[in-house]
């Protein structure tokens, strides 16, 4: 069976989004690559729809995530930029 030639496309772009997705969770002097299906699945919709051309390097897909994260899905850009968690305060 012959795979198309768009079906080949697509593999690399899912490839190249998971790849970017899970840069992305890390601080860039960060060299662990990981990442969880969720992750992936939140941000591959924006990677396709706002940095298609950056596919597939991933360097510019999280650099594109970056730049546009006002255009992020809410599911997307609470993995490129998590929300701070509260410190407590500590006791003097």
């Amino acid at each position: 069976m012959r795979i198309s030639n768009r079906a080949n496309r697509a593999a690399v772009a899912a490839a190249a989004v998971a790849t970017a997705v899970i840069t992305a969770s890390f601080p860039q002097d960060s060299f662990a690559h990981s990442g969880t299906a969720e992750e992936q699945a939140a941000c591959t919709p924006d990677v396709l729809s706002l940095c298609l051309f950056d596919i597939p390097n991933e360097d510019r897909i999280v650099a594109c995530l970056n730049r546009k994260r006002d255009q992020l899905s809410p599911a997307c850009r609470k993995v490129i930029a998590p929300q701070p968690t509260a410190k407590k305060r500590r006791k003097r």
